[in-house]
This record gives structure tokens, sequence and C-alpha cells, in this order.
């Protein structure tokens, strides 16, 4: 059996709708992953979902809303509401889905964790790098939160508007500000990148490093296997 929830996020971001829009809508995989929208109403999402999903509304730079849904009811829609206000972009964000009842409380509650850091991460963009294409590495991983936070050199009692150094081995160092830190999550914004831990594990799921890279000539793959190298079972501290 299923049940229905709905996550609400409200904040201003430093940015013009425009700004604020082209992230949401063209530029995704410079602030969570790589998802793409056809810019019209009944456009395509692929990346978002599972099975991909349709642009149910597209009034540009005021609401944007997608939806995907299926035969046995389950359903994601996310909708996106813009309004300029001094300052920037208030931007009024409404996420619909259903889980499992058995599963329900740890799914929403998870959604609700995320949704947070994934809109930060949105202003973090929009303020520092709007307009800009990024390069997207994401890598999965066993392991823990604290774990990854130590092997990365991240020193006890950093807090957010710290600057710090991390050394992932086989990359070059990210050098940035911590721009967000819970239990669960780490954000460090560089001159060219933001660099996210998922940490999942208080979930039972794997983590995720995340990379959004703003530099030229990229070598996305290059970084994607150095990192799954570093992140393998037999390196991660448990």
């Amino acid at each position: 059996m299923q049940r229905p929830f709905t996550v609400e996020w409200e904040d201003v971001l430093a940015g013009t709708p425009e700004q604020v829009w082209d992230a949401i809508t063209t530029r995704a995989s410079a602030w969570i992953w790589d998802i793409d929208y056809e810019p019209r109403l009944g456009g395509a999402e692929r990346g978002l979902t599972g099975s991909g999903g349709t642009v149910t509304a597209w009034d540009p730079p005021r609401h944007f809303q997608t939806r995907a849904e299926r035969p046995d009811g389950w359903h994601n829609q996310l909708d996106y509401r813009l309004e300029p206000v001094d300052g920037g972009t208030r931007v009024r964000y409404v996420h619909q889905t259903v889980a499992d009842a058995g599963d329900h409380d740890r799914i929403h509650r998870e959604c609700v964790e995320h949704t947070a850091f994934y809109l930060h991460s949105l202003g973090e963009y929009v303020r520092r790098f709007a307009g800009r294409d990024a390069t997207y590495v994401g890598v999965d991983a066993d392991g823990t939160s604290a774990g990854v936070r130590a092997r990365l050199g991240l020193p006890a009692g950093a807090a957010v508007g710290d600057a710090v150094r991390l050394q992932p081995a086989g990359l070059p160092a990210i050098a940035g500000t911590i721009d967000y830190l819970t239990p669960m999550f780490l954000g460090v914004r560089g001159d060219d990148l933001l660099f996210r831990v998922y940490g999942r594990d208080v979930w039972n799921d794997p983590l995720t490093i995340a990379l959004h890279l703003f530099g030229e000539e990229v070598d996305g793959p290059g970084v994607e296997r150095a990192l799954t190298q570093w992140m393998t079972p037999t390196e991660a501290v448990a």
C-alpha cells in the first residue's frame, strides 16, 4: 500500500527569475545531477525519474512543473513558482509523491533532508555561477559520512564558512569554503566547482560523492574513474 506525502520549501535566491529558471530547466547538472527537459508544455523529462516524465507547466520565468506517473498509482511531481522580489527571486517549491506505507516515514524524512541540500545548491549555483555549464560526476559507494570526512581530511570542528582543502587520493585538491554541513551532508564551494557528499548511511543507503565542475576541458570520465577508485570498498572506511 502506498501513502502520499508532500515536501515544501521556500526561500529567496540571489539571482533573477530568468537565472533561476535557466538553472532549474536547463543546467541541472550544475547543482543536482544530469536532467533534461524539453522546453515546452508536454515536453519530455529525462534523468529525474527512471522511466521519464512530462513537463506539465511551462511559463517562463514564473512557473515550472514536471510529473511522472505509473498505472499502479505511483507519481512524482515537482512544482517551482518564481517571483521577483527585492534581493532576488522567491522560489516556492512543492514536491508530491508516494511511498510504501511500511517505509513511508523514513523516505519522507530523507526527502526533506535532501530537498534542503539540493535547493541550497541551486542557490549557490545561481549566486556564484549563474549561466555556466558544468560537468557532473557522481559516484556511489558503501561507507559512512564520518568515514569519508575523515579520509578527506575535514578538520574536526569544521563549520559553515570555514576555508578547507580536501584531498581525495588521485584527484586535485579541493580548495574552497564549506557552504553546507549537517551530520549527513557536506558541501564545499570552490572557485570553479561545487563538491557534495551525501552521507546516506543513516538511512542504510549508499553514500554519494558528487562534483559539479565549471572549468574548461574537464575530463569527466577521468575524474569519475579516480573518484571510484578512491571510494572502492577496499579503501573506504566503514
